[in-house]
């Protein structure tokens, strides 16, 4: 399962809006390459409306090893859909190619799916083992399991302060972070849906929000506006199909974030400048624990999630 982790967070880019999903199929037989049990097959799920983590697994397996899949088990991260999407069922694949166990990290939280697939391969036969590596498994895929099960995106809260606590310095942006922290923001962003600031920060900053320092796609640009008021903003992104949200506005936006309760992550980057007066950090809530805390240069990344959320 660890394996199956590897393989599905490469495709953290084109698989969404899909979960990220890796297989792994073991014979219990000797294959043409070994005398012990070992891997004959692995796939991942490499984009969206393309062939899933168990259909690429099951064609990368030796015509010579073919025989050795109704002894096979084959290992994946989430579930196997059990409905016809813009691909076929894999429990349905699965059963056809006549493994005998399956071996399942976590329940998919798609209502389309929801344990279906599981009772498929179940009714069939098939032995299937669920919840290795749970937490991990729902760690990996946390903005698709919020998404679907919260009804709105996966909601991280971002901002950069001086030593001594303050966002900017009399009132005025601040340059805070360096340029290898800088370069984190903008894989950060290319890895998330969306990204919004408040009316404030837009109208004084203008900040370009695109993932200039990384390689990737850039966020969707959301303002907060006093004409948007944040729960319809977020069921709107919601409705969108936006899984992920990056918050990078001034203490006023982050503070609205926190009394209404919405968010899942909170990073914080502490530079070593100080400022004798300016806008105070936003507090961080009572329930919060830390996920890791990284250092490059002078500066210091800290991740925090909710302690009643899904944490590795």
């Amino acid at each position: 399962m660890h394996r199956c982790l590897q393989l599905a967070a490469n495709g953290i880019q084109g698989a969404r809006p899909n979960p990220m999903v890796g297989a792994v199929i073991v014979a219990t037989r000797p294959s043409a390459i070994s005398h012990q049990p070992s891997i004959i097959g692995e796939g991942y799920h490499v984009r969206c409306g393309q062939g899933h983590a168990e259909v690429n697994a099951f064609a990368s397996v030796r015509p010579e090893d073919e025989p050795l899949l109704k002894d096979a088990t084959i290992y994946v991260s989430l579930e196997p859909c059990s409905h016809y999407g813009k691909t076929p069922p894999c429990a349905d694949l699965i059963i056809k190619k006549g493994v005998r166990r399956v071996v399942v990290g976590t329940i998919d939280p798609f209502a389309e799916v929801q344990g279906r697939g599981i009772r498929k391969l179940q009714d069939a036969g098939i032995d299937v083992t669920v919840g290795v590596l749970e937490k991990e498994c729902q760690w990996l895929n946390r903005r698709f399991f919020t998404y679907h099960s919260k009804h709105r995106p996966y909601i991280i809260l971002k901002w950069a302060q001086t030593a001594n606590g303050f966002i900017d310095g009399h009132g005025k942006a601040l340059q805070i972070s360096n340029e290898q922290t800088q370069m984190l923001s903008h894989q950060l962003r290319a890895e998330e849906d969306a990204i919004l600031v408040g009316h404030t920060t837009d109208a004084r900053e203008r900040p370009q929000l695109t993932v200039r320092h990384w390689h990737g796609p850039n966020p969707k640009r959301v303002v907060l506006t006093h004409q948007r008021p944040l729960p319809q903003l977020i069921d709107d992104l919601y409705q969108q199909g936006i899984q992920s949200l990056i918050v990078e506005g001034g203490r006023q936006t982050h503070e609205s974030f926190l009394a209404a309760g919405l968010w899942d992550e909170i990073r914080v980057e502490t530079g070593a400048m100080t400022v004798t007066d300016g806008t105070r950090a936003p507090q961080l809530p009572a329930n919060v624990s830390l996920l890791s805390r990284e250092t490059y240069g002078d500066n210091t990344l800290c991740r925090y999630v909710a302690t009643f959320f899904i944490k590795i």
